[in-house]
């Protein structure tokens, strides 16, 4: 219940930090050079995690993550599911990860992740 929460929240903070981007966009006029660049960077950044659990029955994972800068997400714990099933063989719960996560289809999914050693 608490995971369902906390993707709910999440995604009512993603659809309100979305609608206000015209907004904020409109009022930007310094930094029309740095402001691409700034969002390409964010949208390749990978974001640190620990990996809480490994769903591979459903191609899920918890992921207790920082914040996700392309996401525009603060850092919590929450379920994303994987681009690629194949994922959930690399990595178990307690690993460390560097990870790339997207919305999709209304669900936000892992689309890149490699383990910290």
């Amino acid at each position: 219940m608490k995971t369902q929460l906390h993707t709910l929240i999440a995604a009512i903070a993603f659809a309100a930090s979305a609608a206000s981007l015209p907004a904020l966009a409109a009022n930007d006029h310094g930094s029309h050079g740095s402001h691409g660049a700034k969002a390409a960077d964010a949208a390749t950044e990978m974001t640190d995690g620990e990996i809480r659990k490994v769903d591979k029955e459903n191609g899920k994972l918890t992921i207790k993550h920082a914040e996700i800068k392309s996401l525009d997400m603060p850092g919590m714990t929450m379920v994303f599911q994987v681009k690629d099933k194949a994922m959930l063989d690399k990595v178990q719960a307690g690993d460390k990860v560097k990870f790339k996560a997207a919305s999709e289809a209304g669900k936000f999914t892992v689309t890149e992740l490699e383990a910290v050693k």
